[in-house]
């Protein structure tokens, strides 16, 4: 990468981190009304609290995979008054935190979207300074997909990966959005993404290649039991589903021209993270003819009928 694209790509995850924090702030404030105008920025040393509010810091950041992006580590801390509830209060206000954020898309006003997950919380409650207000520090993984410049974003050209992704689309219908290789910014939800996870080729004969493809597939809803039903669904048709149809890039598909891919097998965790591990695990195959090697004609044959 040059040292301008660099900068740019600096530049524009510095402003997305910029839109990302605005975008929780006001998220915080929709959660608890009190909070309007005073959610605040990591407190400065020494700075005292003197009303109820939320804190909100960005800790580390962490690069998680190529499809994922990035997770970065955010605490937020409501702090509220010990005349004012107290512990008590401070339970409600980190339960609402937690229903209100855990596994919740958001999406900025320049469109680019991310995930918070909920990863609890390292520390005890403690009494501010002041010991006027308690508060308790909430952690939350938030990520984002990596950023790309425009013209480095490189199109899926496999077939395979292309025909599991319009079989999707067919059956979980236009509700739904079916990415492939990478989360994009701003994605949607209800979606699924398809990725290309290993690619094998073995020799079963003279002139027989196998082709064994192994996809992940990451399901991810809004809601658990909707999203657990939708994985059951997908592994099932995938089971009786035979066969594929794929077509060749650039090619017109006929009945003459169209190709399959076996599905060989396919399974699903239920519990494993959506965006970042995904919960499908699906191989196809597909055996191909070996490419013919040219070799010269014989034009001539010359034999002895005895053989000394």
């Amino acid at each position: 990468m040059s040292i301008t694209n660099e900068a740019n790509s600096t530049a524009s995850i510095g402003k997305m981190s910029t839109l990302m924090k605005q975008t929780l702030k006001q998220k915080l404030a929709e959660l608890v009304p009190a909070w309007q105008g005073q959610v605040r920025d990591a407190l400065a040393l020494g700075e005292l609290v003197n009303e109820p509010c939320a804190v909100i810091a960005f800790a580390e950041e962490v690069p998680k995979s190529s499809w994922a992006g990035y997770r970065r580590i955010i605490r937020i801390a409501p702090y509220v008054g010990l005349t004012e509830g107290g512990t008590e209060q401070l339970e409600v206000l980190s339960s609402k935190l937690m229903e209100g954020l855990h596994q919740v898309r958001l999406q900025d006003t320049e469109g680019n979207a991310f995930t918070c997950i909920y990863l609890g919380s390292s520390d005890c409650d403690r009494i501010d300074s002041s010991a006027s207000f308690i508060t308790r520090s909430l952690r939350f993984g938030v990520y984002v997909p990596e950023f790309f410049e425009q013209d480095l974003a490189i199109e899926t050209q496999d077939y395979s990966l292309c025909a599991l992704q319009n079989w999707t689309q067919t059956e979980l219908g236009s509700t739904w959005s079916v990415y492939c290789d990478t989360w994009p910014g701003g994605y949607e939800s209800p979606s699924v993404l398809w990725r290309l996870a290993s690619y094998d080729i073995a020799e079963v004969g003279a002139s027989t290649l196998e082709i064994r493809k192994q996809f992940v597939g990451h399901v991810m809803t809004r809601n658990p039991v909707a999203t657990r039903n939708t994985v059951i669904r997908l592994v099932e048709q995938l089971g009786i589903q035979a066969r594929i149809a794929i077509t060749d890039a650039g090619s017109e598909e006929t009945s003459e021209s169209r190709r399959y891919v076996t599905v060989d097998d396919v399974s699903a965790d239920l519990q494993a993270d959506a965006y970042l591990n995904g919960q499908i695990r699906l191989t196809v195959q597909e055996r191909i003819r070996r490419p013919g090697i040219d070799v010269p004609f014989i034009r001539q044959v010359h034999h002895s009928r005895g053989i000394e």
